[in-house]
């Protein structure tokens, strides 16, 4: 291949890498936002949740991100997949065990509305995070 050859070649792809990089500022997910956050699951009108732990190759919740009735309670279980995890609430409401134990559960009754950010903090910098925001039943 000559210089020339190269350098187109070199070029062409540039361009391409470029493109499809061009493509991926500001995709939207399916069901998610501009940032790539997923959309929030309605789970309103239910008395209990679950939310399996380690999920998705094992370093993710699901759902992550739920909207939920006030009294209601949100069982995490643990799939077994991706290590040790934990569910800590960033504010201080709740927090479970460490524990690799395929099945394993943790519950938290959601009394008063608000919105409560979780992590696994051994996998938080992978992105194993979730919300929980509690509304007020209306009747």
């Amino acid at each position: 291949m000559t210089d020339r050859t190269r350098r187109g070649a070199l070029a062409g792809a540039g361009a391409v890498a470029a493109a499809a990089l061009a493509g991926c500022i500001g995709a939207v997910v399916p069901g998610g936002d501009e940032e790539g956050d997923p959309k929030p699951i309605d789970r309103t009108g239910e008395g209990r949740v679950t939310v399996a732990v380690g999920a998705d190759a094992g370093f993710a919740f699901a759902p992550a991100n739920l909207v939920v009735d006030a009294g209601t309670t949100v069982v995490w279980e643990w799939t077994g997949a991706g290590g040790v995890h934990n569910v800590i609430d960033r504010g201080g409401a709740f927090e479970s065990e460490l524990t690799s134990e395929g099945g394993h559960t943790f519950e938290h009754a959601f009394a008063d509305p608000g919105v409560f950010e979780y992590v696994c903090t051994p996998h938080q910098t992978r992105g194993m995070e979730g919300t929980v925001e509690v509304v007020e039943v209306v009747e």
